[in-house]
């Protein structure tokens, strides 16, 4: 006889399969290329080779802001996604910006170049931690420090301005010191600094917005390292006005929600 709570063959066929869950290619792929791109700036590094060691840095930020929107416009989220995706941000903004301020200016500076370096490495370590604890109940129009790419760029970016320029590491130490403390404690502050995940792709927009992109386009083309690296600059200065503007006009500065409309969200905002 059987018994009552033994389970058939085919239940037990049924439960393998879902057990069994694959992996998304598609956002996986470009996570990975990302990964790839911060791997070869490190290698391009070590070769000499520091403005392609930038552009590695670059090239990894497209990758990495493009696999997150696939995944959504495709529906294949998933948790081994979110995972792979933080530890290439890691590598690539974390690790490989540090290693090549390292290996390019901060050598020269001894016991005080590898403490800005690890500074820099450790507060992207920490951002990214805090990122992946705080998602559920932080404000989606902001991000609370400065991103890790933002950060990476604003490295890299000095490095590769000062590469065309012709201006070698050994000259300018302690400008990079400053650029990686900054970049670093940065990234651990609370300074909201706008994300721009409330622009919808799919929607419709006036014809005026694609002629601007394409201008855009255009005058990054001038001059890439320059036009880059102002970019950002500017981007990274602009949590801090956005902080100072909110505490003149009396507004809260956090950028940790409010809202206790989501059931998994309260308790969460004391």
């Amino acid at each position: 006889m059987h018994d009552g709570n033994e389970t058939s063959p085919a239940a037990v066929e049924v439960l393998v399969r879902k057990r069994r869950k694959g992996i998304y290619i598609l956002p996986n792929l470009f996570t990975l290329a990302a990964l790839f791109g911060g791997f070869y700036a490190v290698v391009m590094a070590m070769n000499g080779r520091f403005d392609l060691a930038a552009a590695g840095i670059f090239c990894a930020m497209v990758l990495d802001s493009l696999d997150g929107r696939v995944a959504r416009m495709t529906n294949t989220q998933s948790a081994f996604g979110e995972q792979m995706d933080s530890l290439s941000d890691m590598v690539s903004f974390g690790a490989a910006p540090a290693l090549i301020a390292y290996e390019w200016s901060l050598r020269g500076l001894g016991r005080w170049g590898w403490i800005a370096a690890f500074v820099y490495c450790a507060c992207a370590a920490l951002r990214l931690a805090r990122f992946n604890v705080n998602t559920g109940v932080v404000d989606k129009r902001y991000f609370q420090g400065l991103p890790s790419p933002a950060a990476a760029a604003l490295v890299a970016g000095f490095i590769w301005l000062m590469t065309e320029l012709g201006i070698k590491g050994q000259q300018v130490p302690w400008v990079m010191f400053g650029f990686c403390l900054y970049a670093g404690l940065t990234m651990v502050t609370n300074v909201p600094f706008y994300s721009f995940k409330d622009i919808q792709m799919k929607r419709s927009v006036p014809f005026v917005v694609i002629v601007l992109i394409a201008l855009g386009i255009a005058v990054i083309n001038i001059d890439p390292p320059t036009v880059l690296f102002g970019i950002f600059v500017l981007y990274g200065l602009s949590g801090y006005v956005l902080y100072a503007w909110r505490r003149i006009k009396g507004q809260p500065t956090s950028v940790i929600s409010t809202s206790t409309d989501e059931p998994d969200e309260r308790g969460l905002h004391r």
